[in-house]
């Protein structure tokens, strides 16, 4: 306990349990909402703008991830200044708040807009939940991989699951139940975790770098612009898009910049002398955008090469997510009694580079049995990969940075996952003439091919963390500010 916390009255065994599950029940409503509308986009058009909708399509899940990502930075900031409790009940507000604006819109354009509301609580589900786990964790229990663990792969199976999802609803209920569903869930989240959860909480006044945390949204923001206009909307060397590219530049080096001179910069760059940290956030975010290819594309070959309706094709996911929950449970079983996370990281993205080597060998009439396989073995190394990363960074982050570090891997993951889906959309762009098959099956193939060569750097990368567990209980020395 740091000078700047007070410790509330101790939790029983029984009020972590029902925080957990609380938590567990967070990660979903976020995940699935950020996968559920992919589903839902032709009733949607159909019911609010059938003439000019359908151009605006993008922007339904755009506004989402560019609202989540923008705020993801400022999260972690606010957990470690203002205690994990209160931003989660916030976070969750504001994402209630936006689903049933979502819910009740008139027109694609209010929808837009309640998307990024809906998103700039849902920045908040995905990551300060992993910090409030990491805290709900009793005496004895540090090394009690169960939490991040479980959290993963619920984000993981949910990230798998979510198309489905939105298909079924939008075949027997109407669109507006995507987002309605959300609210007697939410709210029972936070009427429990008002009165479950007693967490850390700080007394000591800190200030925090709106400035810095502007510059970040700033950053990502023009990313994934890049990356979602890109090749798409504009062409990559349109002024559109290359100018976005050159502000994107532009607001990553004020922000480095910011960093090294703020008195309490909202991403420390001495957290990157941690090697667990530094490596970490980096694998992370080639899972990110590995995972962009398995899922992705892999529904894309279903619907567009075998013509698989959209709903049925989400089933073939289920092998994916149960992959990823078996084995994220099994390894964190085996990390409760004394396995290195590092050996787990090491493994998983072996075993996810050979999945992607066998999906490059798809073609227009392989076994879609053997395809489930593929995808099987592509969940069992997503499932060592995502709930032990977050527990590495977790342990190796000093404890007065616990949001931060745990708000900083999403967010790498995020990028990751924009820039995996530009690489990706651009090689089957320029490798597919897009009406021969054939040629769209061998594009795909190269996809799957670069998703095993960004796995097989995730193995390098991961030989290099210490094959010492992590010591989070030595601080990271910060550097001396030189101006405000």
């Amino acid at each position: 306990m740091t000078e700047t916390q007070r410790q509330p009255q101790a939790m029983s065994d029984t009020q972590r349990k029902i925080g957990f599950l609380v938590c567990l029940a967070t990660i979903v409503l976020a995940v699935l909402d950020m996968q559920i509308v992919s589903a839902a986009t032709v009733p949607i058009v159909r019911d609010l703008d059938p003439t000019h909708g359908i151009d605006k399509i993008p922007w339904l899940v755009s506004a989402f991830s560019l609202a989540s990502a923008a705020v993801l930075p400022l999260y972690g900031k606010l957990c470690d200044t203002l205690g994990a409790k209160q931003v989660f009940l916030g976070a969750v507000g504001t994402f209630l708040f936006g689903s049933a604006l979502c819910g009740a819109a008139q027109s694609i354009g209010q929808l837009i807009a309640a998307r990024a509301v809906q998103g700039i609580g849902a920045g908040g589900l995905m990551s300060v939940t992993m910090v409030v786990i990491a805290q709900l964790k009793g005496p004895g229990k540090e090394k009690d991989s169960k939490g991040a663990g479980m959290g993963g792969i619920v984000a993981g199976g949910g990230m798998a699951l979510g198309p489905w999802i939105g298909g079924v609803l939008s075949d027997h209920a109407s669109w507006r139940w995507i987002f309605y569903v959300n609210l007697p869930i939410g709210i029972t989240v936070l009427a429990v975790s008002a009165l479950a959860l007693k967490l850390p909480r700080h007394t000591e006044r800190h200030r925090i770098d709106f400035p810095g945390a502007a510059l970040a949204a700033a950053f990502s923001t023009t990313l994934l612009l890049v990356t979602e206009w890109g090749g798409k909307a504009y062409d990559w060397t349109s002024p559109q898009v290359i100018g976005l590219a050159l502000a994107s530049a532009a607001s990553l080096a004020l922000f480095l910049r910011r960093q090294q001179t703020a008195a309490e910069p909202i991403l420390p760059l001495s957290m990157f002398r941690v090697p667990e940290l530094r490596w970490g956030f980096v694998i992370q975010g080639l899972v990110g955008a590995a995972m962009v290819g398995s899922m992705y594309y892999v529904m894309v070959y279903l619907q567009v090469v075998r013509g698989i309706a959209s709903s049925s094709a989400g089933l073939y996911l289920i092998p994916m997510a149960i992959g990823m929950t078996v084995v994220g449970i099994v390894t964190g079983k085996l990390t409760e009694r004394g396995w290195s996370e590092r050996t787990f990281v090491i493994t998983g993205s072996a075993v996810t580079a050979v999945a992607f080597l066998l999906l490059a060998t798809t073609g227009t009439h392989t076994s879609l049995w053997w395809l489930r396989a593929e995808l099987l073995l592509v969940g069992a190394g997503f499932g060592q990969l995502i709930g032990q990363l977050i527990q590495l960074v977790q342990y190796a982050a000093p404890r007065h940075q616990l949001g931060v570090a745990t708000t900083g891997i999403r967010f790498f993951q995020t990028l990751g996952t924009a820039l995996g889906a530009a690489l990706f959309g651009t090689l089957i762009s320029r490798l597919s003439d897009g009406t021969d098959m054939t040629s769209y099956v061998s594009a795909m193939d190269a996809v799957f091919l670069c998703g095993a060569g960004l796995m097989a750097l995730g193995v390098v990368l991961a030989l290099r963390l210490p094959k010492a567990g992590p010591a989070s209980s030595e601080p990271v020395p910060a550097p001396v500010p030189v101006g405000n």
